[in-house]
């Protein structure tokens, strides 16, 4: 089961002979309620980034070169969907756009052999004087993800 509030959008990829286009985010998605900020990252493979949350914006991630597993922990009070963990795998093998809402913990390991770039867009500007984001160590006894690769 999806987590309350956690929407996903796939991307669609237009190719001719000079490339390719794609629309990766759009005023009539319905996915962001206010428009904060856009950030780009870029981490080395094997990274761990997790965990993070806020309690004031809603985030969009979207991986537009290498892959990376992404992991959402509900920790709403309020939500049907508490303590629920869901797995994304996004990136250049499968482009996504991802809806994080605020009060779900959030965090991504790059999978791989090169950099994953992620780009995210905020329903809020970052306030480095207040800043709405919650740390929760990777290896958190409550989450308690296996971050460690299957070999199936």
């Amino acid at each position: 089961m999806k987590i309350e509030g956690v929407k996903s959008k796939k991307l669609i990829k237009h190719f001719d002979d000079r490339g390719f286009f794609a629309e990766v985010l759009r005023d009539d998605d319905g996915l962001l309620s206010n428009f904060g900020q856009i950030s780009w990252s870029t981490s080395y493979p094997g990274v761990i980034k997790a965990f993070h949350y806020h309690e004031e914006q809603d985030d969009i991630w979207f991986f537009p070169s290498g892959n990376a597993q992404v992991v959402l922990y509900d920790l709403r009070e309020n939500s049907s969907t508490k303590g629920r963990t869901n797995v994304y795998y996004m990136g250049e093998h499968n482009p996504l756009i991802l809806l994080i809402p605020k009060g779900v913990a959030h965090g991504y390991r790059v999978l791989g052999e090169k950099p994953a770039t992620i780009i995210y867009c905020t329903t809020k500007s970052y306030n480095p004087i207040q800043p709405d984001e919650k740390r929760i160590s990777w290896n958190d006894k409550e989450i308690n993800f296996d971050w460690e690769t299957k070999y199936r």
